[in-house]
């Protein structure tokens, strides 16, 4: 081992500096990427338009932010962009508030005292659809009783479910439709009977009428009588649970029908100031209602553009609560986010870990107060306890381990960032003027702005996924065909409504005679003493229900996912693949030299596995004459061929190779890899049925040979 020199401690070293070298300048930079482009326009080639109209550069400088206010501000200040908190993350981390879907309350009791010992901070609690709409389950529909959430219609209901959890320091996050009195009253009474001082549960007993309207068309009661049971609860809450929020504002509905973020934000915005508008107008003051607001974000796959989202709304809220004369406290928003289903696959299903992993980091990178990350699996089952494990542990490694609650404001200071907020909010902001214009949200939804402007959008996202100018990885791109799906749920949900409804019916009469003092605007304390006594849900919304006949209806959204057409035709793949021993098959006339088919072989290959095909392919050296490939082709059995050469080679062997095919089989479908312009008449006269390249629709040309080869049949 050679010697080491020795260091002399009391030698002094010049500071380096970068003197020597010249900053380059914008345009200096510019034109070098240009150069490298070839002549390509350089907007096309560097710059990204988004769904939210806005142009995304390659790079960005602090002239980007030049003469903004909001980056130069500290977190807990107003207009708190950089999040409520002074210290961030530093103190309390964002509580991991997961969501488990069980319908029986004993099932969801078991789940979530074992997530709680394992990570999980909030009991989140979300009800299925007949418990949102206030009827017991012996009265409900088919479908509705257990499906989504869990079955709530009794005191006794919730006791199981919430049998085990310290509710005096366990956060319940309580998501209860259009009933939040009969819900709360239900909860009130079990921390009651727990001897737990109410001044100490903290969480939410959230309504959101808002919401469940545009979830479900319609409401059971009137907007006026929702808006009454939001100001009663809330004022009630205000005196004996002031650590309770009781409004929700939810985006989940909107984000999953395909709304981009500037939308998503201004109906967030505008449903907001409805609630508070109401509110005020039944005496409530703003800075009793703004505090007990939780608004509930979807959050996407747009990384950056998700970050940007959630800091606008901060900021853009602050100063709508400002304006209705709200003080700093009331100004600060209570931020709950929840990973997106519309881009979530029933393919490649474990690649939903990955999409839900980036959600989540957006929304720690972007401060959240609680956030809940969806299992991989939600789209196809009832999550196990495997699936909420690794959904659970998304978050606890962003926190434990990826050190992101050692700082505050990871995005504060970001050119690009904080040029993408001021852009979000000047146009969530004018976006929210003119649904104000329109009567608040709920003229706007009658008016059915908000719907047509989702669905426009919604098909232009379709489109560039079946063009794949868009790509969800497993989906439309990068197709793995030996996946093993995932079994869909096997839980009897006919036989958990029967014996739901059996339950209810038993209790209903044994409780009549606890619901004959209630009556419209009765107390929340007559409400506790009904439920105390056995009274059902539904009991208790009739006897309290009055002039609710006015029920609103729109045109709903419906929450889609991108994925569904390229999952049909896989299912039509497998099913053909069940009925026959194996897949559709596409036969590769692979032409000449490797160097002279490989690519375009490649291309096809990946093209049609997205349609669930199986691509008979002769490795190593293609086929030297038309003959051959004909001969091998008629041999394979299959009902396809995709013809793979050069475009120069492709002048002399498409016609005689194609009308080859057509003469031996004539149902047989050619298609030719690659669009050459100047031939495309000819070679379909020659009898191509079809060209597939880049620009291509991908989900079309699947579906066309599917049909054509009888996979539908």
């Amino acid at each position: 081992m050679p010697e080491q020199p020795e260091i002399n401690s009391d030698q002094q070293y010049p500071s380096p500096t970068f003197d020597e070298f010249t900053a380059p300048t914008y345009d200096e930079w510019r034109a070098t990427a240009e150069a490298s482009l070839k002549g390509a326009p350089f907007d096309k080639k560097l710059t990204t338009r988004t769904y939210e109209g806005i142009t995304l550069q390659p790079l960005y400088f602090q002239e980007n932010v030049a003469g903004l206010t909001h980056p130069m501000t500290n977190p807990g200040h107003a207009p708190y962009v950089r999040g409520t908190s002074a210290t961030g993350y530093l103190t309390s981390a964002w509580d991991i508030a997961q969501e488990i879907p069980y319908g029986l309350p004993v099932r969801f009791n078991e789940a979530l005292k074992h997530d709680l010992a394992h990570g999980q901070t909030v009991a989140m609690l979300i009800v299925d659809e007949s418990t949102r709409a206030g009827i017991d389950p012996d009265h409900a529909e088919q479908g509705k009783v257990g499906t989504d959430g869990v079955s709530i219609a009794t005191l006794e209901d919730l006791r199981v479910a919430l049998d085990g959890i310290d509710l005096a320091n366990t956060p319940v996050i309580f998501e209860v439709g259009t009933n939040p009195l009969s819900l709360a009253a239900f909860f009130i009474a079990l921390a009651q009977e727990q001897n737990i001082d109410l001044a100490k549960v903290h969480g939410a007993i959230a309504t959101d009428p808002m919401g469940e309207l545009v979830r479900y068309a319609t409401l059971p009661k009137s907007l006026a009588s929702a808006y009454d049971e939001m100001a009663t609860l809330t004022q009630w809450a205000s005196d004996h649970m002031p650590r309770m929020e009781t409004i929700a504002v939810h985006t989940y509905h909107y984000h999953n029908s395909g709304c981009n973020a500037i939308q998503e934000i201004a109906f967030a915005l505008t449903t907001g100031v409805e609630y508070l508008t109401e509110m005020k107008a039944r005496g409530l003051d703003v800075n009793l209602v703004a505090p007990r607001m939780r608004f509930m974000f979807t959050v996407g796959a747009n990384f950056f553009m998700e970050i940007a989202k959630l800091r606008t709304v901060r900021m853009l809220w602050t100063q709508i609560v400002k304006a209705f004369g709200g003080d700093e406290t009331a100004q600060k928003i209570n931020l709950h986010a929840r990973t997106a289903t519309i881009n979530k696959t029933m393919i490649d299903p474990y690649v939903n870990m990955l999409r839900t992993t980036t959600e989540a980091l957006a929304g720690a990178i972007a401060g959240v107060d609680s956030m809940a990350v969806g299992a991989f699996d939600e789209v196809i089952h009832s999550p196990d306890e495997f699936s909420r494990r690794i959904a659970r542990n998304q978050q606890l490694i962003l926190q434990q381990e990826c050190n992101l609650t050692n700082l505050i404001d990871p995005a504060g200071g970001s050119w690009y960032v904080e040029s993408l907020t001021e852009q979000l909010g000047q146009a969530a902001w004018s976006m929210f003027q003119e649904l104000e214009s329109h009567g608040g949200m709920s003229g706007s939804l009658k008016a059915e702005i908000p719907q047509s402007q989702i669905h426009t959008l919604l098909q232009t996202r379709t489109n560039n996924l079946a063009k794949r100018k868009d790509v969800l990885v497993g989906t439309n791109m990068y197709v793995n065909r030996g996946e093993n799906p995932l079994v869909p749920d096997e839980i009897d949900y006919r036989q958990l409504h029967t014996d739901r409804a059996q339950f209810i019916l038993e209790r209903r009469d044994e409780s009549q005679n606890c619901v004959k003092n209630l009556q419209s605007g009765s107390s929340i304390h007559d409400l506790v003493n009904a439920a105390k006594e056995g009274a059902t849900l539904e009991q208790m919304g009739q006897a309290t229900s009055a002039g609710n006949n006015d029920h609103p209806i729109i045109v709903p959204l419906r929450a889609t996912r991108l994925s569904e057409p390229f999952e049909q035709l896989r299912h039509h793949a497998n099913s053909f693949e069940a009925q026959h021993g194996h897949a559709p098959q596409i036969f590769l006339a692979t032409m000449g030299i490797v160097a002279q088919h490989k690519a375009r072989a490649d291309f096809s290959t990946g093209f049609f596995e997205v349609g669930g095909f199986e691509l008979l392919r002769h490795e190593g050296q293609g086929y030297a004459t038309p003959d051959e490939a004909v001969q091998a082709a008629l041999e394979s059995g299959a009902g396809a061929l995709v013809i793979c050469a050069t475009d120069a080679m492709y002048q002399d062997i498409v016609s005689p190779l194609t009308k080859q095919i057509k003469e031996a089989k004539p149902d047989m479908v050619v298609v030719l890899a690659g669009y050459p312009k100047e031939q495309i008449d000819a070679y379909r006269s020659a009898g191509v049925d079809a060209f597939i390249h880049v620009r291509a629709d991908c989900y079309a040309e699947n579906m066309m040979l599917q049909e054509k080869l009888g996979v539908w049949s």
